[in-house]
């Protein structure tokens, strides 16, 4: 691999491996919230935000970082408009103290605050934001990628306008990823060059020993980690992978003031990509050479599937994530690329088809079937053992079962995902479910 490709593919890893705090759907939302507000430049009276149906699901049942407790979006809003800072991105809130929840919620019961689905966009990742004040109008749109702010204005004067198809980040524009490439990356690359990911390793693990000390969301990574002849027929490294993914996943869905270290607009697709390969890593002793290069090899093989499934789709992401832990898995155990592709098609043989119906604390319990499945189908791999062409929607090319399994992800549970949300958005439960969808 040449020098500059080499260094494209490093700032792709340190683009789309970044720190983020509660579910990065609202919390983009409150990102855009922010970025309208100091537009603005005063209090708002009226606020109209709408949104793409992937991003209306995925953060209508989520805790909002700081509130303790409070779920969904009208929150996230509110907050995003009293103490979020835009210069911060994922992290918009983690100023947040208790009387900004307090501003905040003075601020819902002015109801000023409208949220309705974006009809008229092709987008999946769709955010926008209007404010009038007394005197001034604003709007900011964030479109893409969480981060990525297409359309500001003030006062009727349009102040960036970024079509669609905006082109990335210009140094790393043209990286074209495929597992042979992921691969080699991963194996070859100087460690001095790619240590950088042992922090996701840190930021991700931490986030974990901070949820085992308090209560959050179903507690699957407590009960995961308790030592409990319930849990018996799981075997040690497996229960302790589950426990800390799942952990750091319980407290980010709770919307525990927590940084993780997400991967491609994700925080769970970070821990996912993160959490099993480290842990494995640790009570396996191996050394810190193989849980770098595995790190690279995992979370890399996760950029590589969300480019061609997209930021948001109606599969779960969690799952889609643990296939690149598979592959670091199977790195550590000592496998080799053939063992790595192995991995992969075993995953997609697998948990292709898992849904995803939006970010709430059960986001755990998927989370928990995809780290299984991940050293279920690394341990496969290792043995020789995977599912064949002949097989489901498995194909010969491994780069082809990617695109493959993005397609019907994308393309084929297109109906599926309004159904589901069409049912979320008709539960009792959730705040003003109505307003969503006229």
């Amino acid at each position: 691999m040449n020098p500059i490709e080499r260094n494209q593919i490093i700032r792709l890893l340190k683009q789309e491996v970044i720190p983020a705090i509660g579910c990065t759907e609202p919390v983009a939302v409150a990102l855009c919230a922010a970025k309208a507000a100091e537009l603005l430049g005063e209090t708002p009276q009226q606020v109209s935000v709408r949104l793409s149906e992937n991003v209306l699901k995925n953060a209508m049942g989520v805790g909002i970082p700081g509130t303790d407790g409070m779920i969904g979006l009208p929150i996230a809003v509110a907050l995003g408009i009293v103490a979020g800072k835009s210069e911060y991105q994922l992290e918009v809130l983690k100023d947040c103290t208790p009387p900004d929840v307090e501003r905040g919620k003075q601020l819902l019961q002015k109801e000023c605050i409208e949220i309705r689905q974006k009809k008229d966009t092709t987008e999946t990742l769709y955010i926008e934001v209007e404010c009038k004040g007394e005197t001034n109008r604003s709007t900011a749109i964030i479109s893409r990628e969480h981060t990525h702010f297409s359309y500001l204005a003030f006062n009727g004067t349009v102040l960036k306008d970024a079509s669609s198809s905006e082109q990335k980040d210009e140094k790393t524009e043209g990286v074209e990823l495929s597992l042979p490439k992921i691969y080699a990356f991963a194996m070859d690359t100087p460690l001095s060059e790619i240590d950088f990911i042992l922090e996701s390793a840190a930021v991700n693990r931490a986030a974990a020993e901070m949820s085992f000390k308090g209560n959050y969301g179903h507690g699957l990574g407590k009960i995961f980690k308790a030592s409990s002849k319930d849990l018996s027929e799981f075997p040690d490294d497996l229960r302790c992978m589950l426990a800390f993914s799942c952990a750091a996943c319980d407290a980010r869905m709770a919307g525990a003031m927590i940084p993780v270290m997400s991967n491609s607009g994700s925080g769970n697709q970070g821990i996912a990509a993160t959490l099993p390969v480290l842990i494995y890593a640790e009570r396996n002793h191996k050394p810190e050479e193989a849980l770098i290069r595995a790190l690279i090899l995992s979370h890399l093989t996760v950029i590589y599937v969300k480019q061609y499934l997209g930021r948001l789709s109606a599969l779960c992401g969690c799952v889609v994530a643990t296939t690149g832990a598979s592959c670091g898995l199977v790195h550590l155990m000592g496998g080799n690329y053939e063992q790595v592709c192995f991995a992969v098609k075993n995953m997609i043989a697998n948990l292709t088809g898992m849904f995803c119906d939006g970010a709430k604390p059960s986001c755990s319990m998927k989370l928990s079937s995809g780290v299984y499945s991940a050293m279920l189908s690394a341990q496969l791999a290792i043995k020789h053992v995977c599912v064949t062409s002949a097989e489901g929607i498995v194909q010969e090319d491994v780069d082809d079962c990617i695109k493959g399994m993005s397609l019907i992800g994308q393309e084929g549970m297109r109906e599926a995902n309004k159904i589901i949300l069409d049912i979320m958005t008709h539960k009792d439960c959730l705040p003003s479910p109505e307003h969503y969808q006229q």
